[in-house]
């Protein structure tokens, strides 16, 4: 990529002078180069300094069951699972899938695999048998650990056809009786007579965790990260938010996402903060009553989530404004300013947006606490990382140094959580990473302040006559609207302007789709958008497909959207994602 002015602002620079990966591989490792293993950094140093017993976990089960689990336990159970999984034959790198839902043992077996210096790979209990098996082959998973539930649901009918994996261990109920399925192993039993092994000496490069990953288009693909990538982790639990010892730190993702990995496992055990953990799915008054009962701090949430809340209306938010919550922030797709000042009115503080994906590992780019923040942002990049936005011209690309000009943002190779590789033999890395520089497919535009605007994916940009018309801002602008709940803009084709926007909207309660409603709607985007950028249709719809993590499903928008349409009825419903695609 051409060199040019970075276009950073002199608060950016102030932040970046002195900031030294370093430093926080000096405190996890004792040293810049020394040997660090994830699954150590997130549990025995804290018993070392003498944390053993603060809780590590507060765990709340469907049922309203709970446990707390200390650090000193944890260090333990880890390290009787990485015993176990040695014993068994896993090897330096080798893959441990796991398919559990939101309870203990999945955390456990992630800092126990990585203890044994295997690769941690989680599955999504939402998948179905054939992609579950799919990533399973990809992945080339040589032990299984899922629930039996799950297991004899979605790939007991796979087994013989999985040549690669060895084992399988089964978590089972508690009031489980009868046999094992054939050829399965009881993990408790076998980790109970384990002895805990100490952590595998591990290099800051070997790698950690696989994810797979197609965001809302593209076919899936298998994501690797180092043991290295908990540096980003410490650093963005501190800077994003402020992660201390004293915190409780709540991550609602989905256990088959990245986020879960990075902010749900990893960032906030090696903050030494106490991770909650609700194994329930979203459900606003049980939420509610988390937040204030658990005295959470710290929330990470989607933008789905907090949509899905806003629809119960502000008075329940308000009955629960007496909580101990400091920062709220958002993840998975673009936040709506309204979504944001939503947040400071009903619950006491703004949602804070923050931009990454699964390459990226981490956080980087954030609202974050002290920066300031500007609602509707992505917000400005975080120390450690040199972003850019670059534009194609002749073939080669060129940093844009003007404020507020759209490109696709750019981030230089280099920050310790970056992806170490693709796997299923492509050539996906030589489209993204060129010359020092990851693309990231995301179109932004950069302020003059550094604050990153969200534009849209480079696929997903619509290409109406001379105009480009990015989806986001105009689902912006219909949130805008008290009737709508969610929507979603794809492009339909079109014989004189090649695509026209068209978009599909979710109501709120006390709206009622119709002509009427659909007209106001129509003239409202209209009078915000101008004509050129509006959407020419709308269709009402009762709920939006979604990937397994919350994103909008534009695939499958984009199909109905192409059909033929009859723009005076109520949509059916699509039906729900069938388990083929991960989020970002």
């Amino acid at each position: 990529m051409a060199s040019a002015k970075s276009g950073k602002t002199s608060e950016e620079k102030n932040i970046a002078q002195g900031f030294s990966w370093d430093e926080f591989a000096v405190e996890l490792a004792g040293s810049a180069s020394g040997p660090l293993n994830l699954g150590a950094a997130c549990t025995d140093r804290h018993v070392a300094a003498g944390r053993g017993d603060a809780v590590a976990i507060r765990w709340i089960g469907r049922h309203q069951d709970r446990r707390n689990i200390g650090y000193d336990e944890l260090a333990a159970w880890s390290g009787r699972i990485a015993a176990v999984l040695s014993e068994l034959g896993l090897g330096h790198g080798d893959s441990v899938a796991v398919l559990l839902d939101r309870v203990p043992e999945l955390y456990a077996s992630a800092l126990g695999i990585w203890k044994a210096a295997g690769v941690y790979c989680p599955l999504s209990g939402a998948f179905g048998p054939g992609p579950l098996k799919a990533r399973l082959d990809v992945g080339q998973a040589r032990i299984l650990i899922a629930s039996e539930d799950l297991y004899l649901r979605k790939l007991v009918s796979s087994r013989a056809a999985l040549d690669g994996l060895r084992q399988v261990l089964l978590v089972r109920a508690e009031d489980a009786t009868g046999p094992l399925p054939e050829g399965c192993l009881d993990f408790k039993a076998l980790v109970d007579g384990a002895t805990p092994m100490a952590a595998h000496s591990t290099k800051a490069e070997d790698p950690a965790f696989l994810h797979f990953t197609s965001g809302t288009t593209g076919t899936p693909k298998g994501v690797v990260h180092a043991h290295g990538a908990v540096l980003g982790h410490l650093m963005t639990g501190r800077a994003v938010f402020g992660l201390t010892e004293a915190d409780v730190f709540w991550c609602t993702a989905d256990p088959g996402w990245v986020t879960s990995t990075a902010y749900g496992v990893i960032a906030p055990l090696v903050c030494g903060a106490t991770l909650l953990v609700d194994e329930a799915d979203v459900e606003p008054r049980r939420w509610y009553g988390i937040l204030h009962d658990e005295k959470v701090t710290a929330w990470y949430t989607t933008p789905t989530a907090i949509r899905t809340m806003m629809r119960f209306g502000a008075a329940l938010a308000r009955s629960y404004r007496d909580n101990s919550l400091r920062v709220a922030a958002s993840v998975g797709e673009p936040l709506n300013a309204e979504a944001v000042s939503w947040g400071a009115k009903a619950l006491g503080v703004p949602f804070l947006d923050t931009w990454w994906q699964t390459e990226t590992g981490a956080i980087i780019i954030a609202n974050a606490p002290g920066q300031g923040r500007r609602p509707g942002s992505m917000g400005r990049v975080l120390p450690g990382v040199e972003a850019a936005v670059v534009r194609c011209e002749d073939g080669a690309a060129q940093m844009v140094t003007d404020a507020d000009t759209v490109g696709e943002l750019a981030l230089r190779q280099g920050w310790p959580a970056m992806f170490s590789r693709y796997i299923g033999g492509d050539d996906r890395v030589g489209k993204c990473c060129r010359d020092g520089w990851y693309f990231t497919g995301d179109l932004v535009r950069r302020d003059a302040d550094g604050f990153f605007w969200f534009v849209g994916r480079a696929d997903d940009m619509i290409k109406c006559g001379a105009q480009q018309i990015g989806p986001f801002e105009v689902e912006g602008m219909l949130m805008d609207h008290p009737a709508v709940a969610e929507v979603g803009v794809v492009s339909k084709p079109d014989l004189l302007l090649r695509e026209v926007p068209v978009a599909f909207a979710s109501l709120n309660p006390g709206f009622e789709a119709g002509d009427a409603l659909r007209a106001e709607l129509l003239s409202f985007a209209r009078q915000e958008l101008g004509a050129a950028l509006a959407p020419r249709e709308i269709h009402f719809i009762a709920e939006l497909p979604k990937t397994s993590t919350g994103k909008i499903l534009r695939r499958a928008l984009k199909a109905r959207a192409v059909a033929e349409l009859d723009g005076n009825e109520l949509l059916p419903d699509l039906p729900p994602c069938p388990g083929r695609f991960d989020d970002e």
